[in-house]
């Protein structure tokens, strides 16, 4: 039979994953930092499994911790959508709420999101940032951050969500007519869309062994979108995240089974989180969804 295990220990656990130490969730949640002790301690023994590292400044989940964080948050949602069907919906969840995210995600993964969003939750407006810089939510620029790199603020809660694989792709007319590269090195000798700015393509080429510069680029904007566009118009070769690129028709993942690093997916927000009923609903959706992106 399968062992089961208090609902109140599972959020301690969240808590203290999400904030990295005890006294981060006690105050989070209202509570005292003995009695997270004690839940983990609990959980840990229900499970028969360690959740938790001590490292310097608090701590840290253990693999074992991590695989049951990335199931215990889409429980967390489904609770919170149960607690309000069961209340009757009697304090409504209504209001403004302002995002951030880059060109790319704003343009190709948060549509869908947010109109589900809206089926469910119809008396919240959205404010969508579609802008690569970064908004600081301390000064309250966004209420929510979708970053593809972990916030470093002190005052904000951050949760990583999803890691997005990231694949190399080009258009069937580009390839008709320049050929195919064999091999990631073969790509030095074709058109190749990149940042104007932004090194992180730089990077990806020199972490493969693969030196290459600005001036390697034929085509550069710092436009995530507009880079993806001229892809799929035939420039040349370029990179996308695989659930973009793999819906998008007239072009070709090249090299399917070389593993890149992925783009991790972080979500941010500042401490209206706590207090916030429709800062918190917006933002455990978006955890929900972005992890099935």
């Amino acid at each position: 039979m399968t062992k089961t295990f208090d609902w109140t220990h599972l959020q301690s656990f969240i808590s203290v994953a999400e904030h990295g130490s005890l006294s981060g969730a006690a105050r989070e949640m209202g509570g005292s930092q003995p009695t997270m002790g004690r839940h983990i301690a609990a959980l840990e023994e229900d499970l028969g499994v360690r959740l938790f590292d001590r490292v310097p400044g608090g701590l840290a989940l253990t693999p074992t911790g991590a695989d049951l964080l990335d199931h215990a948050g889409p429980m967390a949602a489904a609770a919170n959508r149960v607690a309000l069907a069961a209340q009757g919906r009697a304090e409504a969840i209504a209001g403004t709420i302002r995002l951030t995210a880059s060109e790319l995600v704003a343009t190709y993964i948060l549509p869908d999101i947010l109109a589900a969003l809206r089926r469910e939750e119809p008396e919240i407006d959205i404010e969508l940032v579609a802008s690569d810089r970064t908004e600081n939510l301390l000064r309250r620029d966004a209420d929510i951050a979708v970053r593809m790199y972990q916030p470093d603020q002190a005052d904000l809660i951050a949760r990583k969500v999803a890691e997005l694989p990231v694949g190399i792709y080009a258009a069937h007319g580009y390839l008709a007519r320049s050929g195919r590269p064999g091999s990631l090195a073969d790509i030095l000798d074709h058109d190749v869309v990149g940042y104007d700015r932004g090194e992180q393509i730089i990077q990806g080429f020199r972490a493969a062994g693969v030196a290459v510069d600005r001036d390697f680029f034929s085509f550069r904007t710092d436009s995530q979108v507009v880079a993806w566009r001229m892809v799929v118009s035939g420039w040349g070769i370029g990179f996308n995240q695989c659930g973009i690129g793999d819906r998008e028709g007239g072009v070709e993942r090249l090299f399917p089974d070389l593993a890149l690093p992925a783009l991790p997916v972080w979500l941010a927000a500042h401490a209206e989180l706590k207090t916030s009923r429709r800062v918190r609903r917006v933002f455990d959706f978006l955890a929900e969804k972005l992890a099935q992106a």
